[in-house]
């Protein structure tokens, strides 16, 4: 397929991990060919309501992005793709912390204990929308003090869920994972090859 019959591809999301998971997606599928799509977040508040679950919190903030999105690219053959990760930590939801002291107190709850990550998708072509979420769980390690200090000192806990990123720095707090390495990071692509075909788009790997 050549790059102009492609629909107008927009991501709802300015997150560097999905926009490289995204580019990864269409460069397996595409091969050589220069797949271009647009980047447009859409900066909801992202507070959980209260008695919400981590599943439903995530499954309305990614088809709460798509939509408001949507409207912003209006086309019978645009495809909007929108998602939302978070944490869940025995039911409690753990979103990007404030500040340092919450970071600090996330990572001391997660450490040497087994969560959950939870991203969902929504897509949105025309007037077909697709949603579904993915799970994977995570063990981490006994973060030691001396552990904490320097993963907060790199700053890369400043907007990531859970107060850690899998697939940076933070990838040495963790011991194990049960599930798919891309939906920890934010763009699960079986998944999303999933939301894409019920949509209509039915892309091929190599075609």
């Amino acid at each position: 397929m050549e790059p102009h019959a492609l629909p107008k591809i927009v991501l709802a999301s300015s997150s560097p991990r999905r926009v490289d998971l995204l580019t990864q997606y269409l460069d397996d599928i595409f091969g050589e060919a220069i797949v271009a799509f647009a980047i447009d977040p859409a900066d909801l508040d992202e507070t959980p309501l209260q008695g919400e679950t981590p599943l439903a919190h995530v499954q309305r903030l990614a088809n709460a992005k798509a939509q408001l999105v949507a409207q912003r690219h209006v086309g019978a053959d645009t495809v909007v793709i929108a998602g939302d990760t978070t944490v869940d930590v025995a039911g409690a939801i753990f979103g990007k912390p404030v500040d340092d002291a919450e970071a600090r107190s996330m990572l001391q709850q997660l450490s040497g204990r087994t969560h959950h990550v939870h991203t969902a998708l929504a897509v949105i072509r025309g007037e077909r929308m697709a949603h579904v979420v993915d799970s994977a769980a995570v063990t981490m390690t006994h973060i030691t003090e001396e552990q904490l200090n320097w993963y907060l000192a790199t700053g890369e806990h400043a907007d990531k869920a859970g107060a850690y990123a899998l697939q940076g720095q933070g990838g040495a707090l963790v011991e194990k994972v049960v599930g798919s390495l891309t939906t920890v990071i934010g763009l699960p692509l079986d998944a999303l090859a999933e939301a894409l075909s019920a949509c209509g788009c039915g892309w091929k790997i190599g075609q």
